[in-house]
């Protein structure tokens, strides 16, 4: 099967791009230009006609890829034609006549690139977050996971655990024949070793996670505070709606900032107090979630009521900022209890003190994103499967003490699988829809 997408983004554009790949490449540019195939990778410019009545469609630029020296591995040519939705109809129409020719799924072109060989799992899944990214510390950690270190390291522990298995399997297989003390002393030692960096690499503070997903701001607090206020304010726009009325927020209303080149997904919530409303309920229960889960807590006070017992004790325990707002419509003193907290007094009416916040705040943004290592996990899959392969070593190693070989054997050849599965190394196709669908169509 051909398969083509418009690769460039929807929408009026000077230039528009559209991907063929497949058997059917060479065929759908033969009669598309009713001319030969062009020079391999060379720009070539063409008329583009209609294939049955060769009246002219536009005129563009065919670069044509043939397989195996291409993206996707297979046959492919690109179509640069303007980019206007009537001419990339067009041309997509007169593609889809061609036998065997659909529209691509989302992320197909990469996921040809991976099945073919071309890519690792690692490196297709970084493509898709350098298309995403929104920051410049997002694209240096896409290029960073593209650059395949994070690759080497998992083939790399791969490699000593197979190297390992041979040894038990030899034990296995030739059971008479005692292993040398050397060779169980590597073993010992070379599974130590592995075990050891795999909890170096997932001892990381979830840097890369937090990059690639943004760290999570979650604006807390009693109702009529100001936290709907706040999040306007800090994002410069109307987010949220602001009113007089306790308990107008009841659902979690997110917003993307970039702060410094840091990527920030504020979420304001709903304001949290004893309620009979059912529904408001239900959305002081999501304040409540959102704010555990959060990177950073913003808890947002009335300066003129203040009190923090009950659940606002709770939510300034850790990884949190007292924001009293509504400040210059105090006569006294702040009551000393607050000083005990990190806090910053403001008013969001008078635009006072909002710049000592966000320094606060990019304070705490520098302290989570600083990391030394190279090797960094970036999705929830790749550290489950860093778990499970350290708590099967850890079994090998106690059935290995024991020499009891055949379970050992078995625990490390499910430690090696989920290594292979992080990469790509071994069958993934049960995952591979999950990620590629999160590709744009085109890529």
């Amino acid at each position: 099967m051909t398969i083509y997408a418009l690769s460039t983004g929807p929408g009026i554009s000077g230039v528009a791009i559209i991907r063929i790949s497949g058997e059917e490449t060479s065929e759908i540019i033969k009669c598309l230009t009713n001319k030969k195939i062009p020079k391999p990778r060379m720009a070539t410019l063409r008329k583009i006609n209609n294939i049955n009545t060769s009246e002219l469609i536009d005129e563009g630029i065919i670069i044509w890829f043939p397989g195996p020296e291409s993206y996707t591995g297979e046959d492919m040519a690109e179509i640069h034609i303007h980019g206007s939705k009537a001419v990339i109809l067009a041309v997509q129409s007169e593609i889809s006549k061609i036998k065997n020719c659909r529209l691509a799924e989302p992320g197909e072109f990469t996921k040809l690139a991976f099945q073919n060989g071309k890519i690792n799992l690692l490196k297709a899944e970084s493509i898709a977050d350098l298309i995403s990214s929104e920051t410049e510390i997002q694209r240096l950690q896409a290029v960073k996971i593209m650059k395949g270190k994070s690759s080497a390291k998992f083939n790399q522990l791969r490699e000593k655990l197979l190297k390992i298995l041979s040894f038990v399997e030899a034990q296995i297989d030739f059971p008479e024949e005692d292993l040398p003390d050397e060779n169980l002393n590597k073993i010992k030692k070379d599974s130590s070793e592995v075990i050891n960096e795999i909890k170096k690499i997932l001892d990381d503070q979830k840097v890369g996670e937090i990059i690639r997903e943004g760290f999570k701001i979650a604006i807390v607090g009693p109702t009529n505070a100001g936290k709907s206020s706040l999040i306007n304010n800090l994002s410069n726009r109307e987010v949220a709606i602001v009113s007089e009325i306790a308990g107008t927020t009841r659902d979690v209303i997110e917003t993307h900032l970039n702060i410094d080149g840091y990527p920030v997904v504020i979420s304001d919530t709903a304001g949290i107090r004893d309620s009979k409303d059912e529904i408001e309920k239900k959305g002081i229960k999501l304040s409540l979630k959102k704010a555990e889960n959060a990177d950073l807590k913003l808890v947002v006070v009335d300066a003129k009521s203040i009190d923090l017992s009950g659940f606002l004790n709770d939510l300034l325990k850790n990884n949190a900022i007292l924001v009293v707002n509504k400040s210059d419509l105090l006569d006294e003193e702040l009551d000393p209890k607050v000083s005990k907290f990190e806090h910053v007094q403001i008013s969001i009416k008078d635009n006072l003190n909002i710049d000592k916040l966000i320094s606060k705040i990019k304070i705490n943004l520098k302290k989570k994103f600083i990391t030394e290592e190279d090797i960094l996990i970036t999705r929830e899959r790749h550290r489950q499967h860093l778990i499970h392969c350290v708590d099967h070593l850890k079994n090998f190693s106690d059935k290995n003490s024991k020499k009891d070989f055949d379970k050992a054997a078995e625990d490390l050849r499910l430690a090696t699988r989920h290594l292979g599965m992080i990469v790509g190394k071994v069958d993934v196709e049960e995952i591979l829809g999950s990620i590629f669908n999160d590709f744009c169509i085109g890529k």
